[in-house]
């Protein structure tokens, strides 16, 4: 009973102390220091909250002090919003902050570009004034705020969102979206467009993306290409490979730097079964769940893939079933399945393309690259369909695993492919594969001139910089030469007498890079 009563006589000292307001304090004296002199909040879209971010306030001195103010210089009229030491407003007074002690202040913004000016982006300012006079002291505030195109679906009366269906009448599969209008149909580079729910071509209709425009999606959004719809997303060569103006970029919607790799942040780009003559070149793809889904068509080429690089799908950079793909200078990396997967067969060609995969967020137990005749419908069904050709010519298939291609073949159908000039990584140590034809490396008729397991010495795997380096990789001259295209994705023209397989022509490093 005595031990109780220790405990409840120290919880109720704790509980006096901790709730008291009468202990005094001195005013401060201008002697604050913060972590930061200026918060640099990043670009966000107008009428888009930022992220949050912090500032720590100190107070050095060995007095418990109160700051008489602590504003907004815009006061109620401002645009950022802060929260000190856990209360949110725009003007505080008598902020406490103990001896040796600090606060947190938390800062947000959300601005409307139309009331502020006519320009497609803005730099929006303020400052956080601690206390007045002679005794102000003062933290800056500032943002760069970008106009957008927005594209959402329709919301209803009764609370409910436009939906597309994706299944049949009698069983509907719905996910909010909607069909784009004949004006929405050009995406211009103008301003970027922001996609909440998937924006849909309609049956017969294409969309057009010009150089240089940049798509933004929000979270679970895509784009989806409907029967006898296309896509062509053809960009340009940029003058400046790092400003890259004349691309075209595909995106989230969360502008920071710390969400630039963030993998799974939108949905797909879903060319659905039907569509037909789908382009993208010049064109990054990046951060989402599946890069592009490519549905079966058994008509004309369904997609083509010209100097395109796909990066950080959370499941796969390219899957396509039953597709009729032909893909050049394409480089899908990082993804946590597989960077390329085909399904149920289809018609495949692919010259001096990359294929990467070091994925480092979760376990990943799928090759770079797998070739599949079959598609699961049902714990029971299984649909095959014949893979009429899977052609790889002077490519690179590697990554982070023992085995980075994998086949599944049904017999009853045709599972046609070969490697040509191309360097794959397939360690069998044991001896697991041994026997088994599709893996029968020394099979010329599937696998013509190809290397094995010699590292191509990529620059930076981590952020997808998947150039070769000359002189030490094992993708250097092995190519088989004429094979197009003749000019690399740096633009740089290929040894025509023994070009490099993959993406990239061999360059030398920068020191330390």
């Amino acid at each position: 009973m005595k031990y109780f009563y220790g405990l409840a006589l120290i919880a109720s000292v704790l509980l006096w102390s901790s709730c008291r307001n009468d202990f005094e304090t001195s005013p401060s004296t201008g002697n604050l220091q913060f972590s930061k002199d200026t918060i640099f909040l990043d670009t966000v879209f107008t009428n888009i909250g930022s992220s949050t971010y912090n500032l720590k306030v100190y107070n050095k001195s060995d007095k418990d002090i109160h700051i008489p103010t602590v504003r907004l210089a815009q006061g109620e009229a401002s645009f950022y919003r802060l929260n000190v030491d856990g209360i949110p407003g725009k003007v505080f007074e008598d902020v406490q902050i103990m001896a040796n002690d600090s606060i947190f202040i938390f800062i947000e913004t959300t601005v409307d570009v139309a009331t502020q000016t006519n320009n497609t982006q803005f730099l929006y300012t303020d400052q956080i004034l601690f206390d007045s006079g002679n005794n102000e002291q003062k933290v800056e505030l500032v943002t760069l705020i970008q106009d957008a195109v927005f594209l959402y679906p329709e919301r209803f009366p009764d609370g409910t969102t436009e939906t597309l269906n994706l299944g049949t009448a009698e069983e509907p599969v719905l996910i909010e979206g909607y069909f784009l209008d004949d004006p929405e149909l050009t995406f211009t580079n103008e301003k970027p467009y922001v996609i909440y729910g998937y924006a849909a071509v309609a049956p017969g209709k294409t969309l057009t993306i010009q150089p240089g425009a940049r798509i933004h999606f929000h979270k679970t959004s895509g784009i989806l290409v409907a029967n006898f719809g296309s896509i062509k997303a053809n960009g340009a060569p940029s003058s400046d490979p790092e400003l890259m103006e004349n691309e075209i970029i595909f995106e989230g919607d969360r502008l920071e730097p710390d969400f630039s790799d963030v993998p799974g942040q939108w949905g797909t780009i879903w060319l659905t079964a039907g569509s037909t003559n789908n382009e993208f070149s010049y064109t990054t793809i990046k951060n989402n769940v599946v890069g592009i889904l490519m549905d079966s068509n058994d008509g004309d080429r369904t997609l083509t893939l010209s100097n395109v690089q796909i990066y950080n799908s959370a499941n796969v950079g390219l899957l396509s079933r039953t597709g009729d793909v032909y893909g050049e200078n394409l480089v899908i990396a990082n993804a946590g399945q597989s960077s390329l997967a085909v399904q149920w067969g289809g018609r495949y060609s692919f010259n001096h393309c990359t294929f990467g995969n070091y994925w480092t967020n979760s376990f990943r137990s799928f090759p770079t690259v797998s070739l599949d005749n079959t598609f699961p419908i049902s714990d029971t069904e299984i649909l095959v369909a014949d893979l009429v050709e899977a052609n790889f010519t002077n490519c690179i298939i590697y990554g982070s695993e023992q085995r980075e291609v994998a086949f599944v073949e049904d017999e009853s159908a045709a599972f046609n492919f070969n490697f040509t000039n191309s360097l794959i990584r397939f360690e069998d140590p044991q001896g697991d594969f041994d026997g088994l034809p599709n893996y029968n490396f020394d099979n010329a008729a599937l696998y013509t001139n190809c290397v094995f397991n010699a590292d191509p010495v990529f620059q930076d795997v981590t952020i997808n910089n998947l150039n070769i380096e000359e002189g030490t990789s094992g993708a250097q001259s092995i190519g088989l030469p004429g094979a197009l295209p003749l000019i690399d994705l740096n633009g740089i023209p290929r040894n025509a007498n023994a070009p490099d397989a993959g993406a990239y022509e061999a360059t030398v490093f920068p020191k330390g890079g």
